[in-house]
């Protein structure tokens, strides 16, 4: 999948030791021009793709990227990792977006973080 948008932060770069050496992450938030409301999404860049990517703060940007799930004690992570940074020209019209398949227009615009007391459908 791949978006447009702009770089509206750079969160700090983290670090960590694994089992197979150290690993860096580089997240940052993108905001898209989607109607009257802009939407932001946050990528994360793994290794030398932050290098490669070289961001900045407000510059447009395509961003190439998987979206990943994974479990962890009985609840479900989701994240966008960034595989491409390309930097568009300054010539670039408004930032669009398109991914495969279409995110409907009543999606909700924002997950919320709190636990649920309660998850039964009825």
């Amino acid at each position: 999948m791949e978006i447009i948008g702009r770089v509206a932060q750079l969160l700090p770069l983290v670090t960590g030791q694994g089992k197979n050496g150290e690993w860096r992450k580089q997240e940052f938030i993108i905001e898209i021009a989607d109607g009257q409301f802009p939407k932001k999404v946050c990528f994360s860049l793994w290794g030398d793709k932050i290098d490669q990517a070289g961001l900045s703060l407000n510059e447009t940007v395509k961003v190439f990227f998987d979206l990943e799930s994974r479990e962890y004690n009985a609840r479900w992570f989701t994240e966008a990792r960034a595989w491409k940074v390309e930097k568009q020209g300054a010539t670039a019209s408004a930032p669009t977006h398109t991914s495969s398949p279409q995110v409907p227009n009543d999606a909700p615009a924002s997950f919320n973080a709190a636990p649920v007391e309660d998850d039964l459908p009825f």
